[in-house]
């Protein structure tokens, strides 16, 4: 009987190590975050990118996401980043070119993950080179990255664009490239996260566009945190209604969000964007 009842404590731990072995071989956490951090321009006055680059850069820190994308990024301002987030590498080509223009650009933490292939592409008929597509004011790009987690080896597409702020017709053909690109490269069928500045509200056919294939983080996390809208102005003292950065993942059980925040830090009623950072914690299965 004490030969039986050993034989079963004994096949009990083994089944909880194996158990616990197995969750950590198919599970891994990861947070991500979209970020417009306005580009450096002096006409901000004591918003401009020097009064408060030290703030953003600490903020990102703080936080410690794995993975996040910036828009609105000039080449000196990812120069800022890198040099103040040490242990994070970034990939992205400026809108108007290498080395030139606003960029979406995608940083991560090389702790944590490793970066395997990535691209950026223009939103226009023409992806390839420099390009200004449909009625958009400005040429748009998408920069995105396969990457794998370093403990885990889980693998995952990351997706970030800043869509235009003038042209409809640019916005809706913009992103119906972006989620062919999506399709195009993700035949492995890994997680995939979409991130950016959409400069459009959730009732648009942007998003009713993207709906078709994937879900808004914050209607499907398990904690929200924050305020509805991500759009301030640098105007402390109004509401910030307008909801126009999102972080869209995978229609798939691979994917659990179990954490979603708008983050609205000041420090001496001044934010560090006109922006507010939207930050996701997710489990990959």
């Amino acid at each position: 009987m004490k030969f039986v009842k050993l034989f079963i404590i004994c096949v009990s731990l083994l089944g909880c190590k194996t158990y616990k072995e197995n969750s950590k071989s198919y599970n891994s956490s990861l947070k991500l975050m979209t970020y417009n951090i306005r580009l450096d321009t002096a006409s901000d006055g004591e918003n401009a990118w020097p009064n408060r680059a030290q703030f953003l850069s600490s903020q990102i820190l703080f936080l410690g996401p794995d993975v996040f994308g910036v828009q609105e990024a000039l080449p000196n301002q990812i120069e800022d980043l890198n040099s103040a987030l040490v242990d994070y590498n970034s990939i992205g080509v400026g809108r108007d070119g290498e080395g030139a223009g606003e960029s979406s650009a995608i940083f991560y933490n090389s702790k944590q993950v490793k970066v395997i292939e990535h691209k950026t592409f223009w939103l226009s008929n023409s992806p390839e080179k420099v390009s200004k597509g449909w009625d958009a004011a400005y040429p748009r790009v998408c920069t995105y990255g396969l990457f794998t987690s370093i403990t885990t080896n889980q693998k995952f597409w990351v997706f970030n664009t800043h869509l235009d702020h003038v042209g409809k017709e640019a916005r809706y053909e913009g992103m119906k490239l972006i989620l062919q690109n999506i399709a195009s490269v993700n035949t492995e069928n890994y997680p995939v996260f979409l991130m950016g500045d959409f400069n459009v509200e959730p009732q648009s056919e942007v998003i009713t566009e993207i709906s078709n294939t994937m879900l808004d983080a914050k209607q499907t996390a398990e904690l929200k945190y924050g305020s509805n809208g991500t759009f301030n102005g640098f105007r402390y003292n109004e509401p910030v209604t307008r909801r126009i950065d999102y972080i869209f993942v995978s229609k798939s059980s691979q994917v659990m969000v179990k954490k979603y925040a708008v983050l609205s830090n000041t420090v001496d009623f001044k934010f560090p964007s006109d922006h507010f950072p939207v930050y996701i914690d997710v489990d990959l299965k």
